[in-house]
């Protein structure tokens, strides 16, 4: 009898790191029905200083074969009670267990001096991950957020390995150290990037839950210089070449909103980039969002927090907790709904990398992400971390986010007969 894929995530509040060891090692043991092939840790940074002690404890507690992590502001995970939560600036650990049948895990470390440069052939990325692109491997990622070469990693995977999901998100800042740690197998990494890559009979989707909503009209940027858009094409003469500023067309914008929503636009105002250039009807996850960094006044530009070109379409859009809460459910729904219509093999167990800007400081109460996921995948186990930045695709290419929490499903790649 073949066995089944199976994830199981444990989490443990226990104030002392042996004790906390203790706790997931034996939930894990008795969820878990068989050997697993792979393991996924979180810490909390109230930890710190018994970082270097993680791994060791671990290893001696329960045998995995390969084990990634990192630490983070706060953790996901199920607790004793079967509930899951998230555990933000508090002592928190939680383990994530998988049995994966059919399934090659190649775990790698990436370090900034090593990473080839963005002109090289696809192979020298190859070489350093361990993974044959023909396999069609997914990926798992985190990595340490003062790495200046995170966007480099994504662009070279994205080369690499086209059509593969990746998903991740940035270490959270120890509290004292100002630095972040990376877990893989027996080895403690303050840099880089650590992840695994996994081939076979798994899939992984990813929801990208940006919080966004648009507001006004699409726009088509005319004239843009790196991340200064100068002019705007309106969205009602498209190739009549009337044009505006940025600013013009955001103030057009900002006079048909009403009283709340401009009073929001004056701290939450957000930039949306749309990534498929041929589509028409759009929709939340159309659209890279990125932070609007400033305005000139004089010329009516506008700064972008991303490189913007020409021929691009933009959208304002605004975000709060009800816009955030919102987004996710629609993307929630939408997937399943799409996954009852191609009739997929079931979720096995998920994986959520949330932006330390969301969680209990935007929806001022705990749990708000996880349980919005486990009202609607409520079979799924769930575990992951409070980022200082979310790995996420959207439109087929990978990108950094931020304010976003990103899921990473595991499924089955083919539907058991």
């Amino acid at each position: 009898m073949t066995t089944p894929m199976q994830w199981v995530s444990v989490l443990s509040t226990q104030a002392s790191l042996e004790a906390a060891v203790r706790d997931v090692a034996e939930q894990a043991k008795r969820r878990l029905s068989a050997m697993p092939d792979l393991g996924l840790v979180f810490i909390s940074s109230a930890f710190t200083s018994e970082f270097p002690r993680l791994l060791p404890l671990l290893h001696d507690a329960i045998e995995l074969p390969v084990l990634i992590g990192c630490s983070g502001g706060g953790v996901i995970g199920v607790n004793d009670r079967g509930q899951v939560v998230e555990v933000e600036q508090k002592p928190a650990l939680s383990l994530c267990l998988a049995t994966l049948p059919g399934v090659t895990v190649t775990p790698f470390h990436l370090s900034q001096g090593t990473l080839p440069d963005l002109d090289s052939p696809p192979d020298t990325w190859v070489e350093q991950i361990g993974a044959d692109p023909a396999d069609a491997p997914h990926f798992i990622l985190m990595a340490d957020p003062f790495s200046s070469s995170v966007n480099d990693v994504l662009q070279g995977l994205d080369f690499a390995y086209p059509g593969a999901v990746k998903v991740g998100g940035l270490a959270g800042v120890n509290d004292f150290q100002g630095g972040s740690t990376l877990f893989l197998n027996q080895t403690l990494h303050s840099s880089g990037l650590v992840g695994v890559a996994l081939a076979g009979n798994i899939a992984i989707d990813a929801i990208v839950a940006q919080g966004c909503r648009p507001i006004g009209k699409p726009y088509r940027v005319v004239e843009a210089e790196r991340n200064i858009v100068l002019k705007l094409e309106s969205p009602d003469s498209f190739g009549d070449g009337d044009l505006q500023t940025p600013l013009e067309a955001l103030q057009g914008i900002l006079k048909g909103l009403d009283e709340g929503d401009r009073k929001l636009a004056q701290h939450s105002l957000f930039i949306g980039v749309v990534q498929d250039g041929f589509k028409i009807d759009l929709h939340p996850g159309d659209f890279l969002i990125r932070n609007l960094l400033g305005v000139d006044p004089r010329s009516g530009a506008i700064a972008v927090g991303d490189r913007i070109r020409p021929g691009q379409r933009v959208q304002f859009h605004l975000r709060d907790a009800r816009t955030s809460a919102e987004d996710l459910e629609t993307l929630l729904l939408r997937y399943q709904a799409e996954r009852s219509l191609n009739a997929s093999a079931p979720a096995a167990g998920a994986l959520m990398f949330a932006c330390a800007g969301r969680g209990e400081g935007l929806y001022r109460k705990p749990n708000f992400d996880s349980q919005l996921f486990g009202r609607v995948l409520d079979t799924v186990p769930l575990s992951g971390f409070f980022c200082g930045g979310e790995i996420g695709p959207i439109g087929g290419t990978t990108f950094l986010h931020g304010y976003t929490s990103v899921f990473g499903i595991c499924r089955p790649a083919q539907v058991s007969p």
